[in-house]
């Protein structure tokens, strides 16, 4: 019974972390109907980088680092390499000391080190020059994100003083948006984004159908994402709570789609679409840190919750800070990821607010200032800037040398 129950349970975190996997494409989509038709190669090609550099960086460094199994005063942790990692390994199996493989283990931890980059991709879309972003993508994926996630999920100071953060509201999504808000600050808007005056003007993304396909495949994606970290689903008990989440899940994102319909049509007499593709998101953003424990009718006040905090949050970053995020993913992931962690006690009766106050505080300073100082440090060596010309010319001939949509100029 218990070799079944393996097996089931490894089958399952594959088979989450494929749904996971992905939501790559749907990243990848969202983001090429969202920017400028000369740009869409160059988010294509991003992508497929970035998420490639995920999978070997978490291999090579990241995965050690994030369940090392020792640590300095739950801080800083200590590193084991999983580059060996095969069958012939010594505890891969139900030795490993988990409910699934070694290998299940990292797949399902990898695909959510690529989420966290691709929410980079999006905020820096239409500006940032492909190589010294995927150095970027080394560090984070590598070192950053590794170490915030030991934090929670590796057995860190947040986990053992009682931050709860199921899915990842807070490990994944704000830890994404910290370190897309410390590149977008070095970055600089969009050549035309602001004119003179500080007015925001209009760029309209190339194809909102495509933006549409991507937020499908993302809500698609989350159930693994929300699903998958039930960890087990080999027992009644566990198989009930997954059911829940993949309910919960649901509905939150329907919540936030709601919630941004109804908002813009009160504040514009119209529906804005790219506001409800991010209420989509807003809403599955918010019930991840806690999927399992609200009702159905809870979670979709917290998916409404995160649908109205970012429409609001998009126009506050756009027009009053004057910050340029193309597809919205700061406010989506990072806004929304703090609500998210913060609204966890009023379903959940173990967390405390403080400590998941202290969760928001720590992953989100801590991914800031290091990805801060490591983008200061790449755009010393590399421009990370692509110049006016080239963003006039586009992303696609100045990076790719060929256009998404060569028949249309």
């Amino acid at each position: 019974m218990e070799e079944i129950s393996f097996a089931l349970d490894t089958f399952y975190a594959v088979m989450a972390g494929a749904l996971v996997m992905w939501m790559a494409a749907g990243f990848t989509m969202l983001e090429a109907g969202l920017v400028q038709k000369k740009d869409v190669s160059e988010i294509v090609t991003k992508n497929l980088g970035l998420y490639s550099i995920a999978c070997i960086m978490y291999l090579v460094i990241g995965f050690g680092y994030m369940y090392p199994g020792d640590s300095i005063a739950n801080i800083l942790p200590s590193f084991t390499s999983y580059v060996g990692l095969s069958t012939t390994s010594e505890d891969v199996g139900i030795s490993y000391g988990m409910d699934y493989s070694a290998q299940a283990d990292f797949f399902f931890q990898v695909v959510f080190v690529a989420t966290a980059m691709s929410i980079v991709s999006g905020a820096v879309a239409g500006r940032m020059k492909l190589v010294p972003f995927f150095i970027f993508a080394v560090v984070l994926t590598g070192f950053i994100y590794p170490v915030q996630g030991f934090w929670n999920w590796g057995g860190g100071f947040l986990s053992a003083g009682g931050y709860l953060d199921y899915a990842g509201s807070g490990t994944v999504h704000l830890c994404g948006a910290a370190a897309a808000l410390a590149v977008v600050l070095v970055l600089g808007p969009r050549k035309g984004k602001y004119a003179a005056d500080g007015t925001s003007l209009p760029m309209p993304g190339s194809n909102i159908p495509l933006a549409a396909l991507g937020v499908w495949i993302l809500w698609l994606g989350w159930f693994g994402f929300n699903g998958g970290s039930t960890l087990v689903v080999s027992n009644e008990g566990a198989a009930v709570e997954v059911s829940q989440v993949f309910m919960n899940t649901n509905l939150a994102a329907a919540g936030g789609v709601v919630a941004t319909i109804l908002l813009s049509l009160f504040l514009t007499k119209k529906i804005d679409v790219t506001m409800v593709i991010n209420g989509a998101i807003a809403g599955l953003v918010a019930i991840t840190a806690e999927p399992a424990d609200p009702s159905g009718g809870q979670a979709i006040i917290i998916g409404a919750a995160g649908g109205a905090l970012v429409y609001y949050s998009i126009l506050f970053f756009d027009k009053v800070l004057k910050l340029d995020d193309p597809v919205g993913a700061i406010s989506a992931h990072g806004i929304v990821g703090i609500l998210g962690v913060m609204v966890v006690p009023f379903t959940d009766g173990d967390a405390s607010f403080l400590w998941q106050f202290y969760g928001v505080v720590a992953i989100a300073g801590f991914t800031f200032f290091t990805s801060l100082v490591a983008i200061l440090v790449i755009n010393k060596v590399f421009t990370i800037r692509a110049s006016d010309e080239e963003q006039d010319l586009g992303l696609d001939v100045t990076e790719i040398g060929i256009e998404a949509y060569p028949e249309f100029k």
